[in-house]
Parts: C-alpha cells; sequence; structure tokens
C-alpha cells in the first residue's frame, strides 16, 4: 500500500519543511509514503469563498484514480488516540488498498464534490492549526503509528 499526503500550497517555513522532510524519511522504512503539493491558485482575492474551495477541489480530484481512499484531514472529522490510528492504518493495510490518499485542505477547506467523493474525515485535533503546521503534525502520526504496529519504542504508554 501507497500512502499519499495531498495538500494545497507549498512550505515557505525552512523549519517546517525540515521536518516534513525528517519524518518522509522515517515514515518510508515502514510503507511506501508521498507528499505532493497542490499549487496555491492564482489570483484568489478576486474569487469567493465557495470558488475557490470548488476550484481547488477540482485539482484535488485530478489526483485521485476510482479505486484510491480517500480521507479528508477535516476538523469534523472523527478523532483518535495514536494507539488508535495505528490500528485504523492496519485495517486499510488489511484491506489491501493500493493507495490511501489524505488531503489537507485550503484555508476554506474542501467542496461539496470533495466531501461527497471522500471515503472518510479525520481530525487531527480540536485545536485548529495552520494549514503549514499540520503537515509535519500528520507525518509524525503516520511515522508514530508504524512504530506502534512494530512495537517499538517510540511510543510511550
Amino acid at each position: 500500500m501507497t500512502i499519499k499526503l495531498i495538500a494545497i500550497g507549498k512550505t515557505d517555513n525552512k523549519a517546517i519543511a525540515s521536518l516534513i522532510e525528517e519524518y518522509s524519511k522515517r515514515l518510508n522504512f515502514y510503507i511506501r509514503f508521498e507528499f505532493e503539493i497542490i499549487p496555491d491558485l492564482k489570483h484568489t482575492k478576486s474569487l469567493s469563498e465557495i470558488l475557490q474551495k470548488e476550484k481547488e477541489g477540482e485539482l484535488i480530484l485530478k489526483k485521485l484514480v476510482p479505486s484510491d481512499d480517500l480521507i479528508l484531514l477535516d476538523e469534523r472529522g472523527k478523532s483518535y488516540s495514536s494507539v488508535d490510528f495505528s490500528e485504523f492504518l492496519q485495517k486499510k493495510m488489511n484491506a489491501g488498498l493500493k493507495q490511501l490518499i489524505f488531503v489537507i485542505g485550503g484555508p476554506y477547506g474542501f467542496s461539496a464534490d470533495v466531501y461527497s467523493r471522500a471515503n472518510g474525515k479525520l481530525s487531527i485535533s480540536k485545536m485548529t492549526f495552520s494549514h503549514q503546521m499540520i503537515r509535519p503534525f500528520f507525518i509524525e502520526q503516520l511515522y508514530r503509528g508504524y512504530t506502534i504496529l512494530r512495537n517499538e519504542p517510540y511510543h510511550h504508554q
């Protein structure tokens, strides 16, 4: 199985980019992981929130194939402990999925079309984080999940 994280907009902060790179390398020891950036839309000041979500949604949906399992990182999604999230990952692997895709949307969230295509929603926290900060947090949690599945000492209970 491949896990892919898709996000809208590049990361300008070198510290955040460094954390993403570090945990992506670690994660690739356990599973094939890809991180893909969809460039920010141009001229968004002339777009309404709804139109911006629709345009971003079209770009997200173009990245998918019908067999992809799509999970949206969304504040209204299901919350997991790290151990529960590792069990979620194990179930996805056991299901024989070819590709599990997680998406971090743009500043206004997701379009109705993206929500209707999604197989689920996941909340990282009840707190709100910037779209930049959530990237390394989520990749670290993926890494943590795989260390839990392997009974490695990274996660302490």
